[in-house]
């Protein structure tokens, strides 16, 4: 006999208490979430919450741009309005000092230092995955490949933009990310955990007279000893004492009132941990989607670097979705199109990468269901050109025929939705891809809701990101233009036998 049909109600709980196994819950108002459009809307939202925080500022994000003096003013005059205000900020050492001795992201933020003294923090994290020989050879321009501070969490006193941008002009102006703004104490109380936690793990900025213009020391108060001196004694201070922040222990009380919204941060810190939680959740989701009665549920996932780990591709496509769309960047929508030298070829790359994705769709008899969509507008370095940089996953559950949709409006004189609106999204920095998974620091979130609006929001979320996209089939890469040369091809089976990743 075929299995009841449960309502989508039914299958929400079900993911839910799959999910408060792996990782904490956190139960908001559907109010509570507002979904940013665009990289102007992020930056004037971040520079207005800047502009009134009372107590608390912290950004964990991959680098700050070296020219970003608006942003800086911002939070320093906001220093000088409030004598109570800390300001901590987060970012990769690699990234935030390769300028060096030229201006920086290091450079950029030491006068606040010099300045405000301890009501500022900046930490610099360095993977423990590049030491000695290796961090010497492998130029500046890659090795990022080895590992990321790669979080972006933006908090101001009790609210948090949770995104996949890095904060730097182009993500203020014309690289398209994701952006969800979360007015929540609670949540954003654990994300400055996990922050001052990587603090504690990272080393520490100080202004200096030099040419560079700043010094980066390892304080003896640290967590754990230095990544560079001894990798696995770090690795395991710093399992000491992330460890139990990730566990679903961490959830805080459910509020009295009742909401139909939870949200799980998942989180992949592997560079420090043994475990985290961002693979696990999105594991045990995309396992329950290939199965009844959650299957054919219908999804949308994208990555402006399109590099999915194999095993994350066999998840996704054994859902065998009613309908599966991937979006992803246009070569010409891609950051390091024309870049000079190795990373100049990463366009080429993904285009490789995304050939093979389609191929293996049609290997699996899923070319009808599931279609891959570039999102391009305009030609980066050209005017009026944009990059792509967005990721995550919507998903729809399947109706049921004995219940109504839970996106039809409650109202009897609204119009039934045409089109079903996602009941989960992911959002966040991760790329679902190697590093992700092995190399860099995530943070991301996973929303469940029944919420009608929230829902609708969601759903509109997916539609504008799909506004600049067209969709590409296997014959789109047997063009001249779109050919990957054998050079692209080596370089990147050279950076997989060197321990890095795309």
């Amino acid at each position: 006999m075929p299995p009841t049909p449960q309502s989508q109600a039914a299958m929400l709980g079900t993911i839910t208490t799959d999910l408060d196994r792996i990782a904490p819950r956190f139960e908001i108002q559907p109010s509570q979430i507002q979904i940013l459009k665009t990289p102007t809307e992020f930056y004037e939202t971040l520079k207005s919450k800047i502009s009134k925080a009372q107590s608390r500022i912290y950004l964990s994000t991959l680098y700050i741009g070296k020219t970003e003096h608006e942003l800086i003013t911002t939070i320093r005059n906001t220093l000088l309005q409030n004598a109570n205000l800390h300001v901590s900020f987060l970012t990769d050492a690699l990234r935030g000092t390769r300028e060096t001795p030229n201006p920086s992201c290091a450079s950029l933020l030491s006068p606040l230092i010099s300045e405000f003294g301890d009501r500022v923090e900046v930490r610099m994290f360095h993977t423990p995955n590049l030491t000695g020989l290796r961090k010497k050879v492998v130029p500046k321009r890659i090795n990022e490949g080895w590992g990321l501070q790669h979080m972006k969490l933006y908090g101001i006193d009790d609210e948090i933009i949770i995104s996949g941008a890095n904060l730097s002009t182009d993500y203020f102006t014309n690289r398209q990310d994701r952006y969800h703004l979360f007015s929540s104490r609670e949540l954003t109380s654990y994300f400055w955990n996990i922050h001052s936690a990587v603090c504690k793990l990272s080393f520490h900025i100080q202004p200096s007279d030099s040419q560079a213009g700043y010094t980066m020391t390892w304080p003896s108060t640290n967590a754990a000893p230095s990544p560079l001196d001894s990798p696995s004694s770090f690795k395991k201070s710093a399992t000491k004492l992330l460890a139990g922040l990730l566990t679903p222990a961490n959830s805080p009380q459910p509020a009295s009132a009742k909401t139909s919204t939870a949200v799980y941060p998942v989180m992949s810190l592997v560079p420090l941990l043994n475990t985290s939680t961002e693979l696990p959740a999105l594991t045990t989701l995309l396992t329950r989607l290939s199965s009844p009665p959650f299957n054919p549920s219908t999804w949308t996932f994208t990555a402006g670097y399109f590099n999915m780990t194999p095993q994350f591709r066999r998840l996704l496509l054994s859902t065998r979705p009613k309908q599966g769309t991937v979006l992803t960047a246009h070569p010409h929508a891609n950051g390091f199109f024309g870049s000079k030298g190795v990373s100049g070829m990463l366009p080429d790359a993904y285009t490789h990468l995304s050939k093979i994705f389609l191929r293996r769709v049609r290997y699996e008899g899923l070319d009808s269901s599931i279609q891959l969509k570039e999102w391009k507008r305009g030609k980066v370095n050209e005017k009026g050109g944009w990059t792509y940089h967005a990721k995550g996953l919507w998903i729809t559950f399947p109706s049921s025929p004995s219940s109504p949709s839970p996106s039809t409006p409650s109202s009897s004189s609204s119009p039934p939705l045409e089109v079903e609106d996602p009941s989960i999204t992911v959002v966040g920095s991760s790329n679902y891809t190697k590093r992700s998974y092995e190399l860099d620091l995530e943070a991301n979130v996973i929303i469940a809701t029944s919420d009608t609006d929230l829902r609708k929001r969601l759903g509109e979320e997916v539609q504008w990101l799909g506004e600049y996209t067209t969709k590409v089939n296997e014959s789109e890469f047997t063009k001249p233009e779109r050919k990957v040369s054998i050079g692209v091809k080596l370089s990147m089976w050279i950076v997989r036998v060197l321990g890095g990743a795309l």
